[in-house]
């Protein structure tokens, strides 16, 4: 693996240990900061703020990556991060906590630079492959985050934080000294009005050939937000888990998922296909769910993990028919818009997952995973209609 790629998945998995270090601390950091017996409402808020954030700078960092290069955009998010995990570490109120996942938020959305990134400097036949190893980086964030996460906090609520700052300290060293730029920046002047969040999803409900691609990606986030809503509590209701078993529980949801988003999704699709494949892990994934939901002890989620594993197969499939979707000068603009999409039901889903937890908590907690289930089965026709061809799709704004 090339220089760039090393120092692109690495910012990766940092992301999605910053993502995933703070499920299983968040209830009792909220417990501790607001005092409140039932803090699922504010998991929720905190979370769809995180995406309400990614939602407005994903396609402004995506444009600007555009016109300015992949490079300084992603050393400018490095540090961010860094410097936004100190504060968070030393927040005291709710208040700084709210700002705190704020800006955390708009640090992560250096995601979709990093998917233009390996566009750039990847091949279409090797896009599936590469974008199977992207995903692996979140299943390898997952696995140390939330472990992290639960050990560390178990210690000290704050430490987290303060390991969170160090990793991406490193990184942005890493990716000052090694990683080159990927392609030539625009001449061109930076228009601002095209930097409103807004703009860039005027033309998605006029162009029938990407709306069900970017609705497929919007369902899919959604299922994802249920699990960093609901999983600490589920797991703390349903099993009595501490910090540490519920950063092991998601830590061995990382490990699933990394190994199948590494070594799947190439053999997955020449073997089955694009559509099968997506079909394939949404089959898996509801079958998990299921299990979830009925289980009554401990070990069975753990034996439910490798089936989770399949679901991971049908995201890179995904990702790689919508590369080709618009040409090689726009990348960066589309990965923007898609982020948007994904970050539009990253504000939704924790505030429907959140409320609906509430609800079921007293008398089943395990029905949140069937109503997981529900948000999935609205993907399936728009999976059988999709068209796998390359349209001629121009963006303009």
């Amino acid at each position: 693996m090339n220089k760039p790629l090393i120092v692109i998945f690495t910012a990766i998995v940092l992301d999605a240990v910053g993502i995933g270090l703070i499920f299983p601390i968040l209830p009792s950091l909220l417990e501790d900061v607001t005092h409140a017996e039932n803090v699922a409402p504010y998991i929720g808020v905190m979370t769809a703020l995180y995406a309400v954030m990614q939602f407005v700078f994903a396609p402004v960092l995506g444009s600007l990556s555009d016109r300015l290069g992949r490079r300084p955009v992603l050393l400018i998010s490095l540090a961010g991060a860094a410097v936004n995990y100190l504060f968070l570490a030393f927040a005291p109120s709710l208040w700084m906590l709210v700002i705190g996942r704020a800006i955390a938020g708009l640090t992560s959305a250096n995601t979709s630079v990093a998917a233009a990134y390996i566009t750039d400097i990847s091949p279409e036949d090797t896009r599936a492959r590469r974008f199977g190893l992207f995903n692996a980086m979140f299943g390898i964030g997952f696995i140390i985050g939330p472990v992290l996460g639960g050990v560390l906090g178990d210690h000290w609520l704050q430490l987290p934080f303060i390991a969170a700052a160090a990793l991406n300290g490193f990184n942005l060293l890493l990716a000052f000294f090694i990683l080159p730029e990927s392609r030539i920046p625009s001449r061109e002047k930076i228009d601002l009005a095209s930097l409103n969040p807004l703009r860039p999803l005027r033309w998605v409900f006029s162009m029938k050939s990407l709306l069900p691609i970017i609705v497929i990606f919007f369902v899919f986030s959604a299922t994802g937000e249920a699990y960093g809503v609901c999983w600490a509590l589920w797991g703390s209701d349903t099993f009595q888990w501490n910090g540490l078993w519920i950063g092991l529980s998601l830590g061995s949801f990382g490990v699933c998922q990394t190994l199948a988003q590494a070594f799947l999704p190439g053999p997955a699709v020449k073997l089955l296909g694009e559509r099968a494949a997506i079909l394939t892990g949404v089959a898996s994934a509801c079958m998990a769910l299921i299990g979830m939901a009925f289980a009554t002890e401990s070990w069975m989620i753990f034996a439910i993990m490798p089936i989770f594993a399949l679901a991971g197969i049908g995201v890179p499939a995904l990702q790689s028919l919508a590369t080709r979707q618009v040409d090689e000068s726009q990348q960066g603009q589309f990965q923007g818009v898609l982020a948007s999409a994904v970050s539009l039901a990253s504000i939704a889903a924790p505030l429907a997952f959140s409320s609906f937890y509430f609800v079921v908590r007293s008398e089943w907690p395990g029905a949140i995973w069937l109503s997981v289930v529900v948000v999935y089965a609205i993907s399936v026709p728009l999976v059988l209609g999709l068209r796998f061809e390359r349209p001629a799709v121009a963006l303009t704004m």
